[in-house]
């Protein structure tokens, strides 16, 4: 099972980063400032490191700064501000491996964790996701329905990934907007509405079933 740091002070997006990774199959360990993760990060224990660069005691390319002059190797995604262009390129020529623009979405920090190491943190290891005649390959990114390929959307395929791993429960809406739009998200939007009934259309109606004043479950 692969290991995440998340070096991060904002106790929201900490919350909501450990609940999604640690339900996608990942241990994760988190430094709330600069020295902590700086102390971290050398034990050489973690296959990934979540950098926010804002971090008090010490700045994130301060941290970044000295892992890499140290010859740690492990990948890096830094956590940006959303307009900050100058701290983007300055991550990445200090050794970042990737990076996220804050506010961001989970499926798509998720892709590039497992960009960066690979599936081995994933409860499934085989990188597949199933219900009888239905398929999910999060490797490849392709969905199949009986035998026959499905094209969706990003935040579909994210949707349906969601189902796929609470096979059974009831997703509420909140839930749903966390795990796939983002911890910056309106809890009073009807988005996923929208995206479910969208799903529907394309892998079957009756998959999705929807629970009156609590939300949805895969069948």
């Amino acid at each position: 099972m692969s290991r995440i740091l998340i070096a991060e002070d904002d106790t929201r997006i900490v919350a909501f980063l450990e609940k999604g990774l640690r339900a996608a199959g990942y241990t994760i360990t988190h430094a709330g400032d600069g020295d902590t993760a700086l102390l971290l990060a050398r034990s050489d224990a973690f296959d990934l490191v979540i950098l926010d660069i804002g971090l008090p005691e010490m700045d994130g390319f301060t941290v970044l700064d000295r892992l890499r002059g140290e010859g740690v190797r492990t990948p890096v995604i830094v956590l940006t501000a959303r307009d900050s262009v100058t701290d983007t390129v300055a991550g990445l020529e200090g050794g970042a491996n990737d990076y996220v623009s804050k506010p961001f979405q989970f499926a798509e920090l998720l892709a590039r964790i497992r960009l960066r190491i690979g599936d081995a943190g994933a409860t499934d290891p085989t990188s597949m996701l199933g219900d009888g005649d239905l398929a999910l390959d999060l490797r490849t990114r392709r969905v199949e329905v009986s035998g026959a390929s499905v094209d969706l959307t990003s935040r579909e395929f994210s949707l349906l990934e969601v189902f796929l791993r609470h096979r059974g429960q009831v997703l509420s809406r909140e839930q749903i907007l966390g795990h796939v739009w983002g911890y910056d998200f309106d809890p009073a939007s009807n988005v996923v509405d929208v995206y479910v009934r969208a799903l529907r259309n394309k892998i079957g109606g009756g998959r999705v079933e929807t629970i009156r004043g609590a939300g949805y479950r895969l069948r």
